[in-house]
């Protein structure tokens, strides 16, 4: 095994620890405010400093990671994930909305220095040419990377049933500092990869934006009916236990996890297809039918338990298919010297759009209900689609 490939692996390492603690203390924090009678919008609200600080984090980060060195960037997340579960391990009498949203905030910086970090990694591995291995790369990272948030959703739900918040925050603060001990002792100090300006954060090229447009309205649907309004409703509507919320949640995001990994296969690249927009749009257009007819059942009285499990499914599999063709053609469209900046940007558009979901998500379910949130859900992929339908081939970009 390379040097190279040993380290990436180490980052991967700790990319993945990194999403059991995200996902769980996300679970952690919905449920548990929701037990403690805070309304839709206002656990909503618990989330919003996550999201904008993430916005913030990838526009910033990719600047300070071609700056100081991808696994500076990387510790730097995992150190905070560490501070801010602490923050929250405090006496509960202390935890006011404020506290709680600054520890969040925290928490979003640390989560998008991580996700920066790795999925810069593929671009600087990975051969320029090689656009195939790059595809099934990202693919795999993006992947795994899902299945084990979703167990994070579990273990945060089995966690607050078992032991407590505090408990629960405390052995997720120990886990991760020990990933981040292991990260001193191994991964090596890697060199800037390019002296940049601060006014070159906004990318310069053409299918970046529009990718970026295109991936703000993709995450705001999907988090508009997700994040807060689906586990609202299953535990106030369908009387569903903390377990039973974060076990459906769970067994979705490792689902979504594992078809993202076999999206390569899915689009056609056995048959020598490299994705584009008009790949990106057919998809988008199955994923937009999903929640519409999810939306129609319920409004028709159909058991609601068995639609929203069936719609869960169907939209996972189609939501990861188009999640990874975007992931992948934003590593392909990027420049080498610099990757970061590209991805960064990127992913700003990403966190501005779970950002947005996830406000419209407590507001929309408490003002209007649940169907009218998977028909926004809806709205927002169909403008998702056809800013994609004019995105070029993805060959990989060259070094410039």
């Amino acid at each position: 095994m390379s040097s190279e490939l040993r380290q990436y692996l180490l980052v991967t390492g700790c990319y993945w620890a990194f999403t059991v603690t995200d996902g769980a203390l996300r679970m952690l924090v919905l449920l548990y405010f929701y037990g403690l009678g805070f309304s839709p919008l206002q656990v909503a609200t618990l989330f919003l400093l996550y999201e904008f600080f993430g916005v913030v984090t990838n526009l910033l980060g990719g600047w300070l990671a071609a700056r100081t060195g991808l696994n500076v960037t990387l510790r730097a997340g995992l150190l905070l994930q560490v501070v801010a579960l602490a923050m929250l391990s405090v006496d509960p009498s202390l935890l006011s909305v404020g506290y709680v949203m600054a520890a969040q905030a925290l928490s979003g910086i640390a989560k998008d220095l991580n996700k920066m970090s790795a999925k810069s990694s593929i671009k600087l591995l990975v051969p320029v040419d090689a656009s195939k291995r790059l595809y099934r790369w990202v693919a795999l990272l993006t992947g795994s990377k899902n299945a084990l948030k979703g167990i994070g959703f579990f273990v945060g739900a089995l966690l607050l049933a078992e032991i407590g918040f505090r408990g629960a925050l405390l052995a997720l603060a120990i886990l991760l500092l020990l990933v981040f001990l292991v990260s001193l002792r191994w991964l090596k100090v890697d060199r800037a990869s390019v002296k940049v300006k601060f006014t070159e954060l906004f990318s310069k090229s053409a299918a970046v934006n529009r990718l970026a447009a295109a991936r703000f309205f993709l995450f705001g649907a999907r988090d508009v009916w997700f994040v807060v309004a689906l586990p609202v409703f299953l535990q106030s509507q369908l009387q569903w236990s903390y377990t039973q919320v974060g076990s459906l949640l769970a067994v979705w995001i490792i689902g979504y996890g594992v078809v993202q990994s076999l999206a390569p296969t899915m689009t056609g690249q056995r048959q020598g297809k490299s994705p584009n927009g008009l790949t990106v749009a057919l998809w988008g257009g199955a994923l937009c039918v999903t929640p519409v007819a999810l939306a129609l059942a319920l409004y028709c009285g159909i058991d609601a338990e068995h639609c929203i499990v069936l719609g869960l499914l169907v939209f996972g599999g189609l939501f990861a298919i188009n999640s990874a063709l975007h992931s992948y053609l934003i590593i392909a469209y990027a420049r080498t010297k610099g990757v970061s900046l590209d991805v960064g940007f990127y992913y700003m558009a990403n966190a501005a759009g779970r950002l947005i979901g996830t406000l419209l998500s407590g507001a929309i379910y408490q003002w209007f209900g649940f169907e009218v949130c998977l028909l926004v859900a809806a709205f927002l992929i169909a403008m998702a689609s056809l800013i994609s339908i004019k995105l070029p081939n993805a060959a990989p970009s060259s070094n410039e």
